[in-house]
């Protein structure tokens, strides 16, 4: 908060612009700085040849079988950790989510194969039923609601799959009460206690995930029945916090704020109460506005570190960001 009762000497005697006028100055009194080591790369996996995903420009489904080498562009450059998402065959999908068990899906063999040939990244995995409904929401659903307890047997199992094929972060996106509590607990009793969880745990129920949906095909059979009674109302910020305190206090290593930008009052908010390494998503209609407005030359190429680091200003530990990849070659270049 403001302190309205600076007292300090006042112009002419103070002039801001004096630490502002050099470069080295500049950068001695630099607050917050971003790194590589604050960014998290979302690849988008499919089993069928690269295709770009029209909504976010100059971003591709990646085919399985070149996932390793285009991860290690991300641990040659540095970056500490990929997100993996899935684009399932529409064959595959059903009411349940079934797909997601499968210890040879998308995401298993994707973890395996990363796992085998880029050795010093961490892999996050995520865990929500959404691109394997043939609905396209993250729980199940009977008559006119979203299933809670039945969708956190299914969650359990999926994130005790994903850590069996070699997932380093665990991270449930599905907003359903008591998640993390039941993944972590599964986990412990299955020999996996060193697996993190990070819990997308004050997810909103945004407009700013359409292309997102576009990119894992969720979009093409999403039901008309609203994501807003188990994603937050974006009017709420209090709520955010009981949200976060309970996905702590049910064991969660690492906690999320979706989206990104136009939810940094909440990242300011999570982090300076309750102290956790806190994350933000940077989502995907975030990415395209800006991307689309580069592409169109209507802003610099340098929005996307000044955007990235208005998240470590608002408090955060670290960014899952589209833009992972080119703003580490970005901040190389700046060396």
């Amino acid at each position: 908060m403001a302190n309205n009762n600076y007292t300090g000497a006042s112009f002419p005697l103070t002039r801001m612009r004096r630490n502002r006028l050099k470069d080295w100055s500049r950068r001695l009194i630099k607050e917050h700085t971003l790194t590589v080591n604050d960014l998290i790369w979302p690849i988008f996996v499919t089993a069928n040849k690269k295709t770009e995903i029209s909504s976010m420009p100059g971003i591709n489904r990646i085919p399985l079988k070149e996932i390793s080498n285009y991860v290690k562009k991300a641990q040659n450059i540095g970056i500490p950790a990929i997100a993996l998402f899935p684009e399932t065959d529409p064959n595959l999908k059903d009411d349940i989510g079934s797909e997601a068990l499968n210890n040879n899906n998308l995401i298993c063999e994707a973890t395996r194969l990363i796992k085998n040939n880029c050795k010093s990244i961490g892999i996050i995995t995520d865990v929500a039923l959404d691109p394997y409904t043939n609905h396209g929401h993250d729980g199940i659903i009977e008559k006119d609601e979203i299933l809670n307890d039945e969708t956190l047997e299914i969650l359990g199992q999926q994130a005790l799959n994903q850590a069996s094929a070699g997932a380093d972060i665990i991270a449930p996106s599905d907003m359903m009460d008591g998640r993390v509590q039941h993944i972590r607990k599964l986990l412990d009793k299955n020999n996996f206690k060193n697996v993190q969880i990070m819990s997308y745990a004050a997810k909103y129920a945004s407009n700013f995930y359409g292309p997102f949906r576009n990119a894992i095909g969720s979009d093409k059979n999403l039901s008309k029945k609203s994501k807003k009674s188990y994603q937050m109302d974006y009017s709420n910020s209090d709520e955010a916090i009981r949200e976060v305190q309970l996905d702590i206090n049910e064991g969660a290593d690492l906690i999320m704020i979706k989206p990104g930008m136009p939810y940094l009052d909440i990242i300011y908010k999570i982090k300076s109460e309750l102290k956790m390494p806190t994350y933000a998503y940077q989502v995907s209609g975030e990415y395209s506005m800006i991307k689309n407005a580069i592409n169109s030359n209507y802003l610099s190429k340098n929005t996307i570190i000044e955007a990235l680091t208005c998240f470590k200003r608002a408090g955060a530990d670290g960014i899952l960001t589209y833009f992972a990849l080119e703003a580490a070659m970005m901040l190389k270049d700046e060396k």
